[in-house]
């Protein structure tokens, strides 16, 4: 197979360099066997948009699957063939054995040819109802393997599940993929470029703690509403995602709706609501709803394979965890709009919402900024932290003099190795709506000398106060004062 120059990012597909970069590298690779590539991302995030664009650039095969009978899937599939092939007549295969077989044909070694790339969208369609796909695919692979083959063969999917399981376990097509790629929101930062609001840092933290870095709410669901200024977020909110005439409004609910592994919807959605209200931990989310804990490890579990969910170690007490929703969008539902969805139904968005400043602050805007800045300091903040980065996460230091529990909201904390003891490179206290002062610094520096009486080392641990709207001006003195304390608001985060 003969290189050529590949091709470049198209200026229409925004942000996506390194998906961009590793899916030409698949598509191009010049192996004469055949490939797999697996391909996931939660709905809405542009993949077919993104796998498109790929295959309008190096040529191929594209199949988008509909939620269709295996006949209908079938006869979809090969109209579709023959139209990339230029049939003057349609192709009729009797089985989807047959189909695979003909597609795998299409990849024969030809001289002087470069690699067919095949994109199978939204694949979970097609396995439901023909779920031998995958062991026929695999057959195809593991005899291309040992014959030449052109075959570069990308299997897209929204399912998280469902995509996930095909790598997984015995699943037959374990071990055969030479990529696996996800597909996630854009970065707070992107998000705002992709909003057009990057200029007003107030303004994009408070519209993505709502709708998040998803690309496809901006364009295809609200034709590029756009709040102007951090003024006009309130009548945009409520005519755009409050609103019962807003593509936006209903759908939290389809996200969880969509998930094949979801099916009694209201125990996940009073799953995450119980996070929403800030019960994060197993035991806190099994009292909020009346279960035991034990018999929530499947819903927790399902939803953090769909990528709706995460759990997050605490990084100064081994085996303590919390679970926090991933999706913003899913989390306002459950804060703001859920406990109101009758009055919101009827059209009373601006009263629901100035009764909800309280909630939207706690509930929403301040966890979801300290997420912000652990994003902040795992990229462009990485200089905050004079050595090596280590996990990035949040805890809780326990002091016991004082009988309080100080929660650190950004951590740094290089393990220990060899005989050498855990390093702390930072402790970072994040407030979204309070001006910062003397006492956050403090209670940073007491955690600090608390864990350096535990033997972690903390020579070279930076305090940093992130807020959303400033610091006193006896913070700011000290501050300069002092070699160890950063301050970082909104500018420092979107500069």
């Amino acid at each position: 197979m003969q290189r050529r120059s590949r091709p470049g990012k198209p200026p229409h597909v925004f942000d996506r360099s390194p998906e961009w970069d590793g899916l030409a590298a698949f598509a191009e690779r010049p192996l004469p066997h055949a490939m797999l590539g697996i391909v996931s991302g939660r709905r809405r995030m542009g993949k077919t948009y993104l796998l498109r664009a790929l295959v309008e650039q190096y040529g191929g095969f594209y199949f988008g699957a509909t939620a269709a009978t295996e006949t209908e899937s079938l006869r979809q599939f090969a109209a579709a063939l023959a139209e990339h092939v230029g049939s003057p007549v349609a192709f009729s295969f009797a089985t989807w054995d047959d189909a695979v077989s003909y597609l795998f044909g299409l990849a024969a070694p030809r001289d002087g040819q470069m690699p067919l790339l095949v994109v199978i969208d939204e694949f979970p369609y097609l396995a439901k109802t023909a779920p031998e796909l995958p062991s026929l695919i695999q057959r195809e692979i593991d005899r291309f393997q040992v014959e030449e083959s052109r075959m570069r063969l990308l299997l897209c999917g929204s399912a998280m599940s469902v995509m996930g399981g095909l790598l997984a376990s015995t699943a037959p097509l374990r071990g055969r993929a030479q990529l696996e790629l996800v597909v996630r929101p854009f970065g707070y930062r992107a998000a705002a470029e992709f909003w057009g609001v990057a200029s007003s840092p107030a303004l994009a933290a408070q519209l993505h703690a709502v709708v998040g870095g998803t690309p496809a709410y901006r364009r295809q669901f609200l034709a590029d509403d756009v709040p102007g200024s951090p003024e006009e977020f309130d009548d945009w909110l409520c005519r755009t995602v409050l609103s019962p005439r807003s593509p936006l409004f209903r759908e939290a609910r389809y996200l969880l709706a969509e998930e094949a592994d979801i099916r009694d919807t209201a125990l996940y959605h009073s799953v995450l609501a119980a996070v929403a209200q800030g019960n994060s931990t197993r035991g806190g989310i099994a009292g909020y709803i009346g279960r035991k804990s034990v018999d929530i490890s499947h819903p927790l579990n399902v939803l953090d394979d769909s990528h709706l969910l995460v759990r997050e170690a605490d990084v100064f007490r081994a085996g303590k965890s919390q679970y926090r929703i991933t999706e913003p969008l899913i989390n306002f539902y459950e804060a703001v709009m859920r406990p109101s969805w009758a009055r919101l139904e009827s059209g009373q968005a601006v009263d629901v919402w100035a009764q909800s400043a309280e909630r939207f602050a706690a509930q929403v805007a301040g966890p979801h900024f300290e997420a912000m800045c652990r994003e902040y300091v795992l990229g462009s903040g990485r200089a905050l932290v004079g050595s090596a980065l280590g996990q990035v996460g949040s805890g809780v230091v326990t002091d016991q003099a004082a009988r309080r529990q100080i929660e650190i909201d950004v951590a740094v904390v290089e393990p220990g190795s060899g005989g050498s003891s855990s390093a702390v490179h930072l402790l970072g206290e994040a407030k979204w709506g309070t001006v910062m002062g003397l006492s956050h610094l403090e209670r940073l520096a007491r955690a600090r000398e608390l864990l350096a009486g535990r033997g972690l080392d903390t020579t070279g641990c930076a305090l940093v106060c992130f807020s959303g709207v400033g610091f006193s001006e006896a913070l700011r003195v000290d501050a300069a004062r002092r070699g160890d304390v950063r301050l970082v608001g909104l500018d420092e985060l979107y500069g």
